[in-house]
């Protein structure tokens, strides 16, 4: 039941996000409804994609993970290492500096890093689905930004060094807040101590 609704939430959230790439169909959309009430929808689904994510994931691991293979144990060492530039990508997509204008689009570098990352060290198939899912996401996003004339959002400023600097600040306590806060209280395995199960 709990990777059932994992999978229904990932299939919410990320349909809502496949939607906005499909460019006419958004656009007739928000001419029938209006930006403001568009907006609305969109993150109502978007919402409830990652309730239903969030929960169902929850309750999996409780069910107890289906595993498909069994990492090292360093692989986690991987995920250490490779969360803190993710962090930082994903701040600097919306704090806009030179990190920004090198890799154009920080924030789907980001995903691509933490979804692989996980996927070196998960071996369950909840796991393997969820990081799975989210990397070919970031891989399909990123191959339609090619082929899209319009911005698709109002553009963000952007700033030199002083937005990176900033941009580094708040992801690596992004990075530290998802580390000793989140992982241990919402995933329920400690993200800089011993894992269990095999997950990082």
């Amino acid at each position: 039941m709990g990777l059932a609704l994992e999978i229904l939430g990932l299939v919410v959230f990320l349909g809502a996000h496949v939607f906005v790439t499909m460019r006419d169909r958004r656009a007739a959309l928000i001419k029938a409804l209006g930006l403001g009430p568009y907006r609305g929808l969109f993150s109502l689904v978007s919402i409830i994609g990652i309730v239903l994510l969030g929960y169902g994931f929850a309750r999996y691991r409780a069910e107890g993970p289906i595993m498909i293979w069994y990492p090292p144990g360093w692989t986690r060492q991987i995920v250490v290492a490779l969360m803190w530039p993710a962090g930082i990508l994903v701040v600097a997509a919306y704090i806009r500096g030179n990190i920004a204008l090198v890799l154009k689009h920080p924030m789907l570098i980001g995903v691509k890093t933490w979804a692989a990352a996980h996927l070196c060290a998960n071996g369950d198939l909840g796991g393997i689905i969820l990081f799975g899912a989210a990397l070919l996401w970031a891989g399909y996003d990123r191959a339609t930004l090619k082929r899209r004339t319009d911005p698709g959002a109002p553009p963000i400023p952007v700033g030199g060094t002083r937005n990176d600097i900033i941009a580094i600040v708040v992801g690596t306590i992004l990075y530290l807040a998802l580390g000793f806060l989140f992982h241990p209280l919402v995933i329920g395995l400690p993200a800089f101590g011993t894992p269990a199960l095999g997950h990082f």
